[in-house]
């Protein structure tokens, strides 16, 4: 049997981190830089970053739209932060020409959170785990809408900030900067 290869879209952002976490779990990775490499993975995680300049680069390499298909095929995703916006069939905030793929059915708010000033870090008790895990927030966004087949994972206060909707997991927070596997290989459970 093939060992599942996990793509990690390097097109900006903190894809080395996430990249680094799943290698130390075990698993085989590989950048996602242009369209003809999905075909190449099991599941893709889709980093932080600047939501608006990923929705441009993915709209420019010719990503957008087969990754939408293959996301809408069934292909296992888990977006973080600007990945998360990325994946929200709504973003309010952003730029008028910004894309968005529509993978699952929330409607978030770039940097909801604030600014960089305003980023922060919260213990967060999410399903499926046994111990807090440790949240970094960095220009997040919040989740201002939540479709009825969403299932939240955690939240801050009242905001949900990981969520779950079929084959799309996001989060509005760097799991990758936590020091702490555990939300990735919980993924990869989910998936496998």
């Amino acid at each position: 049997m093939v060992a599942p290869i996990v793509g990690v879209l390097a097109l900006q952002g903190a894809f080395a981190a996430h990249a680094a976490i799943l290698e130390r779990l075990g698993v085989s990775t590989t950048e996602i830089r242009k369209d003809d490499q999905l075909d190449l993975v099991d599941s893709l995680v889709m980093p932080g970053g600047e939501s608006t300049t990923m929705s441009m680069l993915l709209e420019r390499s010719g990503m957008l739209e087969p990754l939408s298909a293959r996301i809408a095929e069934g292909l296992p995703v888990f977006g973080t932060c600007a990945g998360m916006i990325l994946l929200s069939s709504e973003v309010m905030d952003g730029r008028p020409d910004q894309r968005v793929l529509g993978a699952i059915d929330i409607t978030t708010r770039r940097n909801g959170y604030g600014r960089q000033t305003e980023s922060f870090e919260s213990d967060l008790e999410i399903t499926g785990l046994d111990a807090p895990f440790h949240g970094v927030f960095i220009r997040a966004p919040i989740v201002e809408r939540l479709g009825e087949s969403v299932s939240v994972l955690a939240s801050v206060d009242d905001d949900a900030v990981l969520c779950r909707q079929a084959n799309v997991t996001v989060a509005s927070f760097h799991p990758e900067l936590a020091d702490d596997d555990r939300l990735h290989s919980m993924w990869l459970k989910e998936i496998s």
